[in-house]
């Protein structure tokens, strides 16, 4: 089973030196702007959409099933909607996809703004979703491909720190606005994407590995078929989706359990701030001691026991804000290298492709996961039964991840020049 190396010199990449911003500036220029896009694209779309319905229902009067609508619609047509972005990039290349998503994402704000009736905030609505499944898959591929495979786990590391810090900031910016009015945030998160735009078409080079092989527009034959036979990558994306359905209990039944917008607000704060504190560090021990696949493991492992602490010590307070600490902690321990896992599956074959087919399955995942869950609450109430469920869920995954782990499923054999006699089988 490949390993990543495991000496104390050969992880000196990610041993932390200096704060996020000097980490970031040893990084080339696109791959600094991919991190500006990041922080910028969460920014605008967390100061707007935790307000979004609370506008519904007040501002505009709408009965309870039109706000479900018209915020399902996003979500359908972004979750839908990432295989297709993806298989896009990987044909036309990830600059385009990358600059149409934000422009899309520029309109469908700006008509959020000015949108009475309902179709037209169905409209704006698909709109927002649509140009999440554009650029998400895109980013991804670009930062990957840019990074390059050594650097790979550490621009992820500081990708997520850039974008748990847009889920802190954008929610506080937004209160601040939408005290003035719901508008003026609209317009405000338009602007910003409107900004990063304009700064991404001129200043986000073109890759000419971008696309299918031989660059974009490209032979695109068999694509589809390439991704969809990949049996290893579907066993991948299975395991790491409930992943997507613990972490989303932040959203879920943590918020739920705590009742009350302060008691909720502390939850996020201290996800955002665990994830900023600590992943680089995080990221510089697990490289430094386990392998990539171990890691995986052992986040799973983590997410799963996070709600050990519910399910002992109850709904208090202090045990939700523990619950939800452990599950950023896990998070840092999993995403770069889930990350990087997707593109060493992928074999450096249809990248964005296998990132949008990877964000679908989690997405239908999470959709599943929440039904349960809500299901579960409903029957049980707050005993530790839907704790010990999600327990069992992270500890299965773990168990699935393990299993891949030990067939050597996860093992992918690298070009021959690339090989190094301190790999080991």
């Amino acid at each position: 089973m490949s390993r990543q190396a495991t000496g104390p010199a050969s992880c000196a990449s990610m041993t932390p030196r200096g704060g996020v911003w000097k980490r970031s500036r040893s990084f080339e220029p696109a791959v600094r702007l991919l991190f500006l896009n990041q922080l910028t694209i969460n920014l605008g779309f967390y100061m707007l959409m935790p307000y979004l319905a609370a506008h519904l229902a007040d501002g505009l009067g709408m009965a309870a099933w039109a706000v479900g609508l018209v915020l399902g619609a996003r979500n359908l047509s972004q979750q839908g909607m990432f295989l297709v972005g993806g298989a896009l990039a990987d044909r036309l290349g990830f600059k385009p996809l990358i600059v149409a998503g934000c422009a899309l994402r520029t309109a469908g704000f700006g008509a959020l703004a000015f949108a009475q009736s309902l179709p037209m905030l169905i409209a704006a609505s698909l709109a927002t979703g649509l140009a999440g499944a554009l650029f998400n898959p895109a980013v991804r591929a670009y930062l990957a491909a840019e990074a390059g495979e050594e650097r790979r786990v550490e621009a992820f590391a500081l990708f997520n720190t850039y974008y748990q810090a847009g889920i802190l900031l954008g929610p506080l910016i937004g209160v601040a606005l939408t005290g003035v009015s719901f508008r003026l945030t609209c317009v405000v998160a338009a602007l910003l994407f409107a900004a990063l735009t304009l700064v991404q078409l001129r200043h986000l080079p073109v890759r000419h590995e971008d696309g299918a092989p031989g660059g974009p527009g490209g032979q695109a034959r068999g694509q589809f078929r390439t991704v969809l036979a990949n049996r290893v990558f579907w066993l991948f994306s299975l395991a790491m989706t409930g992943s997507y359905v613990l972490s989303f209990q932040v959203y879920l039944a943590l918020p739920l359990a705590a009742g009350g917008t302060a008691a909720t607000t502390a939850l996020f704060a201290v996800s955002a701030l665990v994830a900023l504190a600590g992943q680089l560090r995080i990221t510089a021990w697990c490289k430094a001691r386990l392998s990539r696949e171990r890691c995986l493991v052992l986040g799973l492992a983590l997410m799963g026991a996070a709600f050990l602490v519910p399910a002992a010590l109850g709904r208090s307070l202090p045990a939700l804000l523990l619950c939800a600490a452990v599950l950023a902690v896990a998070n840092a321990v999993l995403y770069p290298f889930e990350m990087d896992t997707v593109v060493a599956l992928s074999e450096g074959r249809w990248v964005a492709t296998h990132y949008g087919l990877y964000n679908t399955v989690c997405g239908v995942g999470i959709t599943l996961g929440n039904l349960g869950t809500g299901a579960l609450l409903d029957v049980t109430g707050w005993s530790a039964a839907p704790w010990l469920v999600l327990c069992a869920v992270g500890l299965g995954c773990a168990a699935a991840m393990a299993a891949l782990a030990r067939g050597g499923r996860l093992a992918v054999r690298q070009p021959a020049e690339e090989e190094s006699p301190s790999r080991t089988a």
